[in-house]
């Protein structure tokens, strides 16, 4: 029997349950604050799953904070990835495992959607919804599809931001609408993201 993986150590006063040895974030909008619950999220998964180390996870919710603070986001699946030492041609495929295990820390368990990033950009969706856009580029999780307002879809490499930016996007639709849209998530594979983050935020 595989004993239980020990707690990550979690400073509860600090901002949003991100572990203690990292220093909390100064956050000065509403957009980071959803950035650090994603940190915050995966870190937790990863460590429940025993895909990173506490080290790894770490330095990684470090290097995505020094990214967002120079106008760049970042992914904390991918920069755990480059630091646990993967180059450029294995990139993808750690990536992936990574993904994989972070969803099984989620139900329902999101899919692997290999063929969004041949889905066209729903323009009409970011414009109406300009919010959504800019929190849709920062945690890096594009909406791959909205048929108006009543089914959307959001995907990434990490599960978390796409589960994030689903939430939000049933809140706002409903603020405003006073409907709650079919909203799904997804997981994509590491050139799909890079194709679509670009696409779709200009990066």
């Amino acid at each position: 029997m595989t004993p239980a993986s020990p707690a990550l150590a979690i400073d509860k006063p600090a901002h949003h349950g991100v572990p203690q040895s990292v220093p909390p974030a100064i956050t000065s909008n509403k957009g980071d604050d959803f950035v650090e619950e994603c940190l915050s999220r995966t870190a937790e998964a990863l460590h429940e799953m025993r895909a990173a180390t506490t080290s790894e996870i770490h330095q990684g919710i470090a290097a995505v904070r020094q990214s967002q603070a120079e106008g760049a986001p970042a992914d904390l699946l991918e920069q755990i990835a480059r630091i646990q030492g993967h180059g450029e041609e294995h990139l993808s495929p750690a990536i992936l495992e990574l993904g994989n295990k972070a969803a099984l820390a989620l139900t329902p368990y999101a899919p692997l959607v290999p063929f969004a990033g041949k889905l066209i950009a729903p323009s009409a969706f970011y414009e109406s919804f300009d919010q959504m856009h800019k929190l849709a580029r920062l945690l890096l999780c594009p909406v791959i599809y909205a048929e108006d307002t009543d089914a959307i879809g959001t995907a990434s490499i990490n599960p978390f931001a796409a589960v994030i930016l689903a939430e939000e996007i049933q809140t706002t639709v409903f603020k405003r609408f006073g409907i709650r849209p079919f909203v799904t998530i997804a997981r994509l594979d590491y050139e799909s993201w890079a194709f679509l983050t670009r696409k779709h935020f200009e990066l």
